[in-house]
This record gives C-alpha cells, sequence and structure tokens, in this order.
C-alpha cells in the first residue's frame, strides 16, 4: 500500500480528484490508473484489461527503461546497439587503464557505422579502399568531412536535440530513461542552462550533460580536437615550466604518457595507482 503525501499530490495534482492526504491505495490502482506510460497501454487493451489488472495485479512493476548506452555499444565487438544515443564519435582515443602503466592509456575506437561503411565500400571497390585520413598535429585521425552526410555524432547533434529525442522515446517508457547531452566546449553559459529549462519544459525525467573541461578531468572519451586545442603546464627539475597540448607524448619516469591523462593522474593523485 502507498499513502498519499502532499509531494505526490504537488507531482500529481489530478489524483485529488480521488484521493485526499494520508489515504492508503494500492499500487497497482496508482500504477494502472495513472502512470502516463500505461494510459498508452490502456488504449491498446482497453477497459477490460484495466479491471482484471486491478482484481489480480500485475507480475512486474515496470515494462521498460533505457539507459546510456555510449559505453555499452562498444560490447560485442563494437556493435550492439546505441539506443537513443548517437556515437560519441566516429573517430575518438578512449582512456583505459593498463596494467603496468602508470596512467591511463589511449586506444583508437571507431563508431560500428563507420566501420560497417568501411567494410561495404571495400566489398564495392576491393579489399585497397581506405577511408580518408587526415593530419592533425602529428596524429593521423579520420577525415570526417568524406564521410556521408548522414553519418551523425555528438558533435553535430545540437543540445536541443538531444532533449527532443529523450522526450520523444520518454512516452514509451515507463521505468528509468537516461541519455547524455553532450555540451560544446564553447557553449555560452546562458544556452547551457536553457538546456535544463528545455528538459523540464519537455517533462525529462532526468537530464545528463557532460562538457569537457580540461582543468577537471580529461574524462574516458577523447574528442582529439578538444585536447589538441588544450595545453597543459608541467613544472620539472629545476623550476622550468613547459606547456604542452594535450594530446602529445610526455616521457615520465621513463614511461610515455599521454599529456592530459599525464597531468590528471599527478592533480589527482592517482599516478602509479593504475
Amino acid at each position: 500500500m502507498y499513502t498519499i503525501t502532499g509531494t505526490l499530490l504537488r507531482k500529481r495534482p489530478e489524483l485529488a480528484e480521488k484521493y485526499k492526504l494520508g489515504d492508503q491505495v494500492k499500487g497497482v490502482e496508482l500504477h494502472v490508473n495513472y502512470s502516463r506510460y500505461m494510459k498508452n497501454i490502456v488504449v491498446e487493451l482497453g477497459e477490460k484489461w484495466v479491471k482484471e489488472a486491478l482484481a489480480t495485479g500485475l507480475r512486474f512493476t515496470h515494462h521498460s527503461s533505457i539507459a546510456p548506452t555510449g559505453t555499452i555499444a562498444l560490447s560485442l565487438g563494437n556493435n550492439a546497439s546505441n539506443g537513443i544515443e548517437p556515437s560519441f564519435a566516429h573517430d575518438y582515443k578512449r582512456n583505459v587503464i593498463v596494467p603496468g602503466k602508470s596512467t591511463k592509456q589511449q586506444v583508437n575506437v571507431r563508431s560500428a557505422e563507420v566501420l560497417a561503411y568501411e567494410r561495404l565500400m571495400k566489398s564495392t571497390h576491393g579489399a585497397d579502399w581506405e577511408l580518408p585520413m587526415s593530419k592533425m598535429g602529428s596524429v593521423l585521425s579520420l577525415d570526417l568531412s568524406q564521410l556521408p552526410e548522414s553519418f551523425v555524432d555528438t558533435s553535430t547533434v545540437t543540445p536541443s536535440e538531444h532533449v527532443a529525442v529523450q522526450a520523444a522515446a520518454q512516452q514509451w517508457i515507463d521505468s528509468s530513461i537516461s541519455k547524455t547531452v553532450n555540451i560544446p566546449t564553447d557553449f555560452p553559459f546562458e544556452n547551457f542552462e536553457n538546456v535544463y529549462l528545455e528538459a523540464y519544459t519537455e517533462g525529462l525525467k532526468g537530464c545528463t550533460t557532460f562538457r569537457f573541461n580540461p582543468e577537471n578531468f580529461s574524462g574516458v572519451l577523447v574528442n582529439e580536437t578538444d585536447l589538441a586545442n588544450t595545453e597543459y603546464q608541467f613544472t620539472v627539475e629545476g623550476g622550468e615550466v613547459i606547456t604542452v597540448k594535450g594530446n602529445e607524448t610526455v616521457i615520465y619516469e621513463g614511461q610515455e604518457h599521454i599529456a592530459s591523462n599525464l597531468f590528471e593522474a599527478i592533480k589527482e593523485g592517482q599516478y602509479g595507482r593504475f
């Protein structure tokens, strides 16, 4: 049994038409009659089903949920569904813990759709066909400008579009739902604030944002452009301060490290603990 509380009445004022503060109500009654998701089910199954559900109860309290699947999508050979998440990027670095290394190491990742596109083009044009590459500093990366326009990722999906996608999917989800709204590094604060206002207006169950901030941490997923545009300072023996870009390599205590990972590991006191 559930107690009708003031908080519940404020969140769902329509309950006041039938219940008053302090009433004890069966959970199945609230779920079947007042869940916005269940209203969609009732339209399909009819009132007879409602009567049966109220009389016998429901085997499951919830039917479906959607988790943020950016990392999960890398499972099963980088070929699991992204759900409602776009790919973080089509060609990027991922920070992972490697035994014997004092800082996180970077591994290259390509999106499942790019790998599928590459297989298709090779089967069509021959095994020697290669995706075009461009040089960023001293690093070769995928030339995204040569991909078809249909290849979108978090760099091309706007925050408002993230919110709209979650709002569209949420009407069919009766449990939890989440996705990550990726925020560009140069996004104005006023616009950042509006993302949460849009989420509230659309009635989202939750809103998660991520914005790369080199002063805090580089994160697990690494955009090469962000790292190339970020500088880190290290003080070496003798007091000299050197400045390097985030995607450059640094030799420290006999090991080669990515500058951003070394800076973060030292700052957070995690160096050598991985």
